[in-house]
């Protein structure tokens, strides 16, 4: 008798080549368990049967807002949205132009891990060069922060409250906006008006010689003063990115609005007066990451230094950011894992990845292989492994893929295990499973968590250094950083 094949079939999912570069009009995913007679006589277990990219489905998108962390009133939620998604306010979904390639979206991405991992490891940062500084003169030290991310959030700065689309990053504390009054030389455009801190009656600009500034050059983002020769002098921040675009600008503290009738007064960021380099149309970034100068740590007398959020799976749909943690009697569905710093400081939040399965097998590495752990990141899109766990994930996945044709390399890519689904309307693909310390584990969503444009969203980082799970990974999960309880939590089904 031949053995009973179970699957998952995913009807009307997402375009997998529509999720990075165009918009993505699904979000509804309908879910159908069904058992058929395998032929082969070799019990299949593991896979999941989803449409593939060149599926002419017609997909409707549904941007509504919609978190169980909502109603919960020791938590303060917004919608959270990829950056070029029909559900991403007009300011960053509409950039004027072409959205970016893949390969283009991987150079940058490239950028922003080895930029990451030097830092996190005390490497040597990127440094400016006369060509690429533009005039802006930021101490090399300042390579804090990373390349541009992926989802966006909207916040009010100031009193009265204006709207700002921020992209959120926990790669990076300092949060900033662009402020008037920049021109189209010393500001790139953006949709949204420019936040006018003259017209708001709680904006303050940060004196040169006080401790808020010493603190911030301690933390790597000062960049001297406004004018050292008056004793008016204010407090100026800088921030050099992986891909060398820089902001610079007033430090400055301002009350910012989550939610109506949700604001934190007195709120520490860089009112941008100059940025150079390759912006998109969003008007700022909100910095996630442990050190002082994040919202994550300014609000920790209010929301314990917790945050959560969940990355949709695909442009057309919508997430939120959180902060604050559940309560104790409100953990279900969590699976955690211990959070442990970086050496180097507290920006990053650091894992340990333990095994990783492959179409419900473990695979055969080394538990030496993960042993400098891996940063979280909601800004990096692939995740990087080291060198030893992507040789052996990339040799089961394209065995438990083999039926289809292996693309060759592409040179402006980074991903090396692509697939030609031409002609195809549905493909069995594997599930990927990752295993942490103290035996959390989590089934990545299928496809959106493993596939990238028909892609495997790894790749290697060429040792077996410490390692960065990208935000593909993390899409449908609640991924809450609980620094107070010191766990990172994954909640699967969340958005």
């Amino acid at each position: 008798m031949s053995p009973l094949l179970c699957t998952y079939s995913y009807f009307a999912a997402t375009s997998i080549a529509a999720m990075a570069s165009a918009p993505l009009l699904l979000c509804v995913l309908l879910i159908s368990t069904y058992c058929l007679v395998a032929l082969g006589g070799r019990h299949e277990r593991g896979f999941v049967v989803v449409p593939t990219s060149s599926s002419s489905v017609t997909e409707q998108a549904a941007c509504s807002f919609v978190s169980q962390v909502a109603s919960d009133p020791n938590r303060a939620s917004v919608p959270l949205a990829h950056r070029h998604g029909p559900c991403a306010p007009a300011s960053s979904s509409s950039s004027g132009g072409a959205k970016p390639s893949l390969a283009e979206r991987l150079r940058h991405d490239r950028a922003r891990r080895r930029h990451i991992l030097s830092k996190a490891t005390g490497r040597t940062t990127v440094t400016l060069s006369d060509s690429d500084a533009a005039g802006v003169s930021i101490p090399t030290s300042l390579g804090a922060a990373v390349d541009s991310l992926q989802y966006v959030v909207t916040l009010g700065f100031g009193t009265p409250a204006v709207e700002q689309t921020v992209l959120i990053d926990t790669g990076s504390d300092l949060s900033w906006v662009q402020c008037a009054p920049c021109n189209s030389t010393s500001c790139y455009p953006q949709k949204d008006p420019l936040f006018d801190p003259t017209a708001s009656s709680s904006y303050a600009p940060v004196p040169c010689d006080t401790g808020a500034c010493r603190d911030l050059a301690d933390g790597g983002y000062g960049a001297g003063c406004t004018n050292s020769t008056t004793a008016k002098s204010l407090c100026q921040y800088g921030i050099q990115y992986g891909n060398l675009d820089t902001t610079v600008g007033v430090y400055s503290t301002e009350t910012l609005t989550l939610k109506p009738g949700v604001a934190i007064k007195n709120f520490s960021f860089g009112c941008g007066l100059s940025q150079q380099g390759k912006f998109d149309r969003f008007d700022g970034l909100l910095g996630l990451g442990g050190a002082p100068e994040s919202l994550v740590s300014q609000t920790a007398a209010t929301y314990g230094g917790a945050f959560s959020y969940c990355l949709p799976p695909g442009n057309g749909t919508t997430g939120f950011l959180a902060l604050g943690a559940p309560g104790s009697n409100n953990t279900a569905g969590f699976v955690f894992t211990p959070l442990h710093s970086s050496p180097e400081g507290p920006t990053f939040y650091v894992v340990t990845l333990t095994s990783i399965s492959v179409a419900g097998k473990e695979l055969d590495i080394p538990p030496a292989a993960f042993r400098q752990g891996m940063i979280i990141d909601s800004g990096t899109v692939v995740t990087g492994l080291p060198e030893t766990a992507y040789s052996a994930l990339r040799k089961a996945f394209r065995s438990a893929m083999s039926a289809y044709p292996l693309l060759p390399p592409n040179e402006d890519q980074d991903l090396d295990t692509c697939y030609n689904f031409t002609g195809l309307s549905n493909v069995t693909v594997p599930t990927v499973s990752l295993t942490f310390d103290g035996g959390a584990t989590i089934d990545l969503d299928v496809p959106n968590g493993i596939l990238l444009e028909d892609c495997l969203a790894f790749v290697g980082d060429g040792s077996d250094d410490t390692g960065i799970i990208g935000n593909v990974n993390q899409r449908t999960f609640e991924v809450l950083y609980d620094s107070g309880r010191g766990r990172v939590g994954f909640r699967p089904g969340a958005c």
